[in-house]
């Protein structure tokens, strides 16, 4: 499958429950790579967030103001659907561990089969790899400072 457009354009998808140093690190490290970068926040009903999506994508947005390269937004529904929506001929995902690889391949897989749509994994950096959304919410809920997990 060719993308809409010449511009390589990459879809980056997650709750972002916070958006971490993994994933500032995944975007920054991408950015060469395309035009454009969509950070797009999956909105999941079943899942309560320690913050609004409204808050996550103030966040973040705040944290590339000025950069015109990358949009961030809210989605729910099937991520190959808002990529042929948005024209992203990319997924972009960040791997942390072996168990993150085998769920991504498997994710790249099916998202190929049933789009067309190529999956570009980016490893995380060696000092980041401890850090997850999950562990960081769970130290913030005990009252310990989450400021160095953030960006």
């Amino acid at each position: 499958m060719t993308p809409k457009s010449a511009e390589r354009i990459a879809l980056f998808a997650g709750s972002f429950d916070p958006f971490t140093i993994g994933h500032h690190s995944v975007v920054e490290r991408a950015l060469p790579l395309f035009d454009r970068i969509i950070i797009a926040i999956g909105e999941n009903s079943g899942k309560s967030g320690s913050s609004t999506v409204e808050e996550r994508i103030a966040h973040i947005t705040g944290i590339y103001t000025g950069n015109d390269k990358v949009k961030v937004m809210a989605y729910s529904g099937l991520t190959v659907d808002l990529c042929h929506r948005e024209g992203a001929g990319w997924l972009l995902r960040g791997v942390r561990t072996v168990a993150d690889f085998e769920y991504e391949r498997n994710l790249a897989d099916i998202n190929r089969e049933i789009s067309g749509i190529e999956t570009v994994l980016l490893f995380t950096l060696p000092e980041q790899a401890c850090v997850s959304s999950s562990v960081v919410r769970e130290l913030a809920r005990y009252g310990h400072d989450v400021s160095k997990f953030l960006p």
